[in-house]
């Protein structure tokens, strides 16, 4: 898969992750308002999409909607007309969609896309979200990139062709952080084998783990380092030493 390269103001200023949310500030993460605010500072954004019942990209993390707004059930069973009408917590505002948060945006400032796995178990089960995902970024104009940490979603979107620097989220894959992905597969995942397969420009690895062999192997080679999610000025100051740009929360970067 040919490979888009990651330009420039990906590396510029930090990453506000899930946009400049503060539960405190009415500012709930993926919120209409917290991505204004991040705007309003001059940051970049990290947003998460996830699968509506008629297969419609929305901007939201979790597969639960129990965390964020207090209702029971998962994102995939309800529509996502239905999903606009559920409150967020500590907000005013339902969820978005993703063409809601692209209009929103417009540009502005560039957005870091996350494609939240579908399958499960980082598995080939994928291709909706990756479509709508596809078909939303299709017509926009501004900076946009677009991760996962699952290695087939990552290709089932750019078979869609729309231009976009595409990037692997990696990690050290843990037991204790992964419990539900199998052995196997944590293990094969590790050293982020699929990155040329997948056409990847960039890696967003966690800050936890950013003296990893695998990650100095690719920064050797001029792989731009992302790295998810800074929670303070010192953690920054060190991540930094690695890392070319952060996704960062809880502070002012």
């Amino acid at each position: 898969m040919t490979q888009v390269p990651l330009p420039d103001v990906f590396l510029a200023a930090p990453l506000a992750h899930r946009a400049l949310h503060d539960v405190t500030q009415g500012r709930p993460e993926n919120s209409r308002v917290a991505m204004e605010a991040a705007i309003a500072r001059g940051y970049g954004i990290e947003l998460d999409v996830q699968l509506s019942a008629d297969d419609q990209a929305m901007v939201f993390h979790d597969y639960d909607l129990k965390r964020l707004t207090g209702i029971q059930g998962a994102i995939r069973q309800r529509t996502a007309h239905e999903l606009t009408q559920v409150p967020l917590l500590h907000g005013d505002e339902g969820i978005p969609t993703l063409d809601d948060i692209l209009d929103l945006v417009d540009g502005r400032v560039p957005l870091l896309i996350e494609i939240k796995d579908q399958d499960g178990a980082m598995g080939p089960r994928t291709g909706a979200l990756e479509a709508a995902t596809a078909q939303s970024l299709a017509s926009y104009r501004g900076p946009a990139a677009v991760m996962s940490f699952n290695p087939h979603a990552v290709i089932a979107f750019g078979k869609h062709g729309t231009g976009h620097p595409l990037g692997l989220t990696t990690c050290a894959y843990l037991q204790q952080n992964w419990p539900l992905l199998p052995a196997a597969t944590r293990k094969y995942l590790r050293p982020i084998p699929d990155f040329d397969r997948v056409g990847a420009a960039f890696i967003s690895h966690d800050v936890n783990d950013l003296n990893s062999p695998h990650v100095a192997a690719l920064k050797d080679r001029g792989v731009p380092i992302l790295t998810w999610t800074v929670r303070s000025a010192e953690q920054e100051a060190e991540a930094r030493k690695i890392a070319d740009n952060v996704t960062f929360e809880g502070y002012t970067a």
